[in-house]
């Protein structure tokens, strides 16, 4: 009986728990996420890679890895803001350390505020003119190596103090923000600030400050050799993290963002147990960290296989940039790549350096470039003119207006579409008013009907459509 009985309950317990049976399940409604957007000509097909990938070259190749070496070889020596940082030399003149200090530390023409709105006094530039250090400029000035240990700034002066243009109403565009250097990009040393605190240093493609305690100095074949390494690690996630460890906390869960590229190396002694983890489903790289004296120092880290990383660069063909940038999709717009993010240029030129494609790091030394195939127009270009040229444009293009760059993604309904970093939306409404709507994220748009005022479109200003093949 009392078998029965619990046979009984058991089964009533299994139907009680089934899911056809649940009253709670029964009355819940489908989850949605429905899709809202003020952007026009955005319908949510627009946000997926496959629907560009689609109309796509799909994986023909545009440039094998040997063209892309000579590509950036010729493009290094015909535009003066890139720079093989192996060719310069081991001392600057005077005169010549003053002009790189120039070209970027140079008072403002225009009246700046601080983040609470108090005006930025005479005084205060003063101020940040004598912490360039122009008196310990000698007649010949040693350079050193380094290289950058963790995602850190760029300055125009060597200051953290945020400055803003006096008209501001929000706080996203600072202006002595300049850009950033992630990890194991080289910095060349080119001058110490008044307080030792700071380094006017020389990447591939920019001269700014920096903070001391973020790069580590060391020699300089060294780290060219560390840099040329044949077999490497290349990050093509929008960011990633190095595995946690207990050991090394300069190598533990370090941000690496899209682009970096890293050397693989699996010693022996390291190839069953690296910081009590067995590797063997993890990529194994060496990193730079700053030892406590400021020198230069390797550690292994490990990287986990699961992570979006490829060995070596990525195949250059337009799925793969349309791939690449969809990455970056919906993330915040960070002038000179401020709040862990990038701008317009910094997008484009973490996308074009999965393929290891190297560009200038502003819109305008792009835009003014020789690098590529351009197609430039003057003030008096027609705008069907230009409107016939987008709609020829090939998955990558570049498209400039002053101050922006747009990436095409392709044609869709009729028109073409690019994928951009940017901070504002306008566009006509059928009552003849524009729109003004903020997007201050990598966002997917027609370019056709974005206009900069009732009067001008974006088309209008555009100066060039570059084309990377």
């Amino acid at each position: 009986m009392a078998s029965t009985l619990m046979t009984a309950t058991f089964a009533l317990l299994l139907t009680a728990c089934g899911p056809q049976d649940s009253p709670l399940q029964q009355s819940l409604p489908p989850l949605t996420d429905p899709f809202v957007s003020d952007v026009m000509g955005i319908t949510e097909k627009h946000l997926s890679p496959d629907h560009w990938v689609a109309s796509s070259s799909r994986s023909k190749i545009l440039m094998t890895a040997a063209e892309i070496h000579d590509f950036n070889a010729r493009n290094i020596a015909a535009e003066k803001t890139l720079y093989n940082l192996a060719s310069l030399p081991q001392n600057l003149s005077r005169d010549d350390l003053l002009a790189r200090i120039r070209s970027i530390s140079n008072v403002p023409k225009y009246p700046r505020i601080y983040s609470d709105g108090t005006p930025v006094t005479q005084k205060d530039f003063s101020r940040y003119e004598a912490s360039l250090n122009l008196e310990a400029i000698k007649e010949n000035n040693m350079l050193r190596f380094a290289m950058a240990v963790r995602r850190t700034p760029l300055r125009t002066y060597p200051t953290l103090d945020l400055l803003f243009s006096s008209d501001a109403d929000n706080r996203d565009i600072e202006r002595f923000q300049e850009s950033t250097l992630f990890p194991a990009d080289i910095a060349v040393i080119l001058h110490e600030s008044v307080d030792g605190n700071w380094s006017l240093i020389q990447s591939n493609t920019y001269i700014a400050w920096v903070q001391n305690k973020d790069i580590a100095v060391g020699a300089r074949a060294d780290i060219l050799a560390y840099k040329a390494a044949k077999d490497f690690l290349l990050v093509t996630g929008d960011k990633i993290h190095t595995t946690y460890n207990p050991e090394v906390p300069e190598v533990s869960e370090l941000q690496l963002d899209m682009g970096v590229r890293l050397p693989l190396d699996r010693p022996e002694e390291f190839q069953h147990n690296l910081y009590g983890q067995n590797p063997y489903l993890s990529h194994m790289v060496k990193l730079p960290i700053r030892q406590p004296d400021g020198s230069l120092a390797f550690r292994h880290a490990l990287i986990s296989r699961a992570k979006d990383v490829h060995v070596g660069y990525l195949p250059f063909t337009e799925e793969n940039i349309i791939r690449q940038a969809f990455k970056f999709l919906g993330e915040r717009y960070g002038w000179g790549h401020r709040y862990n993010g990038r701008d317009c240029t910094g997008f484009v030129s973490e996308v074009y350096k999965s393929f290891g494609i190297l560009l200038p790091r502003n819109s305008g030394d792009q835009a003014r470039s020789p690098i590529g195939q351009n197609t430039r127009f003057d003030k008096d270009t027609p705008r069907d003119v230009k409107h016939t040229v987008l709609h020829q444009s090939r998955v990558g293009d570049m498209v400039y207006m002053p101050g922006h760059v747009m990436m095409i993604l392709g044609q869709s309904d009729g028109q073409p579409f690019v994928i951009h970093d940017v901070t504002g939306l306008g566009y006509m409404q059928q009552d003849g008013s524009i729109y003004k709507g903020t997007l201050n994220g990598v966002s997917i748009t027609p370019i056709i009907p974005l206009q900069s005022n009732p009067k001008r479109t974006y088309v209008d200003t555009v100066s060039n459509i570059k084309s990377i093949r």
